[in-house]
């Protein structure tokens, strides 16, 4: 029997961070659609197929609950596991297949459940378990975090992965390696492009996504393309899967997405607006965005609060920054592309949750400030939430919940910080202020790591880098090109430490991601 049922395993997956995952960020997008979110005291969390399990190691670490995971390939699980001794979370993290997983016996009831793409990658056998592991598992009132490749954006690159899936089991053979059959087939399929196939002529977009795809990280695209199983899902066909459990749609858990102005045009918010059928309305806003990938939570029994019991809760909120506010871009990405961010509002709301060093501010506090009561009735809310939905500010935790999260993330951040002398595939340390993840560079790390040490300046910390990297036959990358002479490196080097000693470094302090 193949224990991988199809799954990708002779490559390890990337160490990525999703920060949609933390459970501060799921509250906040439950409360924003105006649904009430799980209690927190007592909180219990699932990640089902985890990966190399780094959110679940960062948000098991910072955000204080009992943490489960359950992610096959044993390599993977060995590695949070380890993660999880080190930090000395709360977490269990097994390497059961789905329906293993499902069998036990000593599961616990769960206030959140997350999959994060998973579901686009396996059988309709082990999607049926899935589902039955929500239906089971999942309290009433708890969440659903439910993430997966979507109709109709993939439709015109399924041939691609088609082809590509069928040169590398035909063409290639295991003993070439998984990355050279991937870049293997990637050229064939170049040169069907290049000999004029009519599948490139008639679909114009294809021709980019293959070079897109050409460009990606070959870990990544072992996992997102040569899977056995693949299969993109219209949101309506998502939508019944889940159904069988008792769950119901509750909102985009990416707050920036729920703010239609940012996303639609106002034709297009007409339509959609005359449309009270969830399941019509989300199938009619794919098509408008030709969606790729929805980012989606689910609810079993979530009561809808009122406008003023929305409101009070939000009040009740504290924000902070994750970003330097004079780094802060009056842009952001959304539906509709780059959209501007009016100055007049966004400033003195940017201005404020920096004032005091930036420490977290309540949104009730912050509507009492003369500059945020004169502006525009919801402003406030809708400037948080676009800011927080881009990834420059996050909710924060009590301080009780920092004070139990801050000793977990200090020794999880020091063991990950020791790890960038020899690798460079993790680029995320946990915050006990957010319960969730800050991205910190391997340079920065390293950086961090002689700070510690007590080497006081900048170009102290660059050259101990570059020692380090020396012994590895290691140079840096600059505008796409290596550098190749010490005084370069050095140079780029001081260059990062510096900006890192000026703007950065008291920023990993406020948010207590480093002492």
């Amino acid at each position: 029997m193949d224990w991988t049922s199809g799954y990708v395993a002779e490559i390890d997956y990337t160490y990525g961070y999703y920060r949609d995952l933390a459970p501060g960020l799921i509250d906040f997008s439950l409360l924003t659609s105006g649904h009430l979110p799980p209690r927190r005291g007592g909180m219990r969390y699932l990640e089902l197929g985890y990966g190399q399990g780094l959110s679940a190691s960062i948000h098991a670490a910072a955000a204080p609950g009992e943490y489960w995971g359950t992610d096959f390939n044993p390599v993977q699980a060995a590695g949070a596991q380890g993660l999880a001794q080190v930090s000395g979370a709360d977490a269990r993290f097994v390497d059961d297949s789905f329906a293993d997983f499902a069998a036990r016996d000593d599961l616990p009831q769960f206030d959140y459940i997350v999959l994060h793409g998973i579901w686009s990658w396996i059988s309709d056998e082990n999607r049926r378990v899935l589902v039955g592991i929500l239906r089971d598992r999942l309290k009433v009132g708890g969440v659903v975090y439910f993430s997966f490749n979507t109709l109709p954006g993939w439709a015109a690159a399924m041939p691609l992965r088609h082809m590509m899936s069928i040169h590398m089991e035909a063409a290639g053979t295991h003993a070439e390696g998984m990355v050279s059959r991937i870049d293997s087939a990637i050229a064939f399929t170049t040169r069907l492009e290049e000999v004029g196939a009519r599948y490139f002529t008639t679909n114009p977009m294809a021709k980019e996504r293959l070079s897109s795809i050409a460009s990606q990280n070959r870990q990544y695209l072992a996992h997102e393309y040569f899977n056995r199983d693949w299969a993109p899902m219209y949101f309506a066909e998502a939508h019944e899967w889940l159904s069988d459990a008792k769950l119901k749609f509750a909102t985009p858990a990416v707050a920036l997405d729920q703010l239609l102005a940012y996303n639609l045009t106002a034709a297009q918010r007409d339509v959609l607006g005359g449309i009270s059928y969830d399941v019509l309305r989300e199938t009619v806003r794919d098509y408008m965005l030709n969606q790729q990938f929805r980012r989606d939570l689910y609810s079993r029994g979530a009561r809808l609060l009122t406008a003023l019991e929305r409101l009070d809760r939000l009040n009740d909120l504290s924000v902070t920054l994750t970003m330097d506010a004079a780094d802060i871009p009056f842009e952001v990405d959304a539906g509709l592309g780059k959209v501007g961010l009016r100055e007049d509002i966004f400033r003195p709301v940017i201005e404020a949750l920096a004032a005091g060093d930036g420490a977290p501010k309540r949104i009730g506090e912050l509507a009492e400030q003369p500059a945020l009561m004169a502006l525009p009735p919801g402003a406030l809310i809708e400037a948080i939430t676009v800011l927080v939905g881009g990834g420059r500010a996050h909710p924060a935790q009590t301080p009780e919940d920092v004070e139990i999260a801050q000793p977990r993330c200090q020794r999880l951040n020091s063991h990950l910080i020791e790890r960038s002398r020899v690798s460079g595939d993790v680029t995320w340390l946990a915050s006990p202020v957010i319960g969730g993840g800050v991205e910190v560079s391997r340079f920065q790390q390293m950086f961090l790591a002689a700070h510690a040490r007590g080497v006081k300046k900048p170009e102290d910390w660059a050259r101990d880098a570059w020692s380090i990297l020396q012994k590895q036959n290691q140079s840096l990358i600059k505008d796409g090109q290596m550098l190749q002479t010490e005084d370069e490196n050095l140079k780029e080097l001081n260059a990062q430490a510096k900006a890192l000693a000026d703007v950065r470094l008291p920023l990993l302090k406020r948010l207590q991601v480093v002492p």
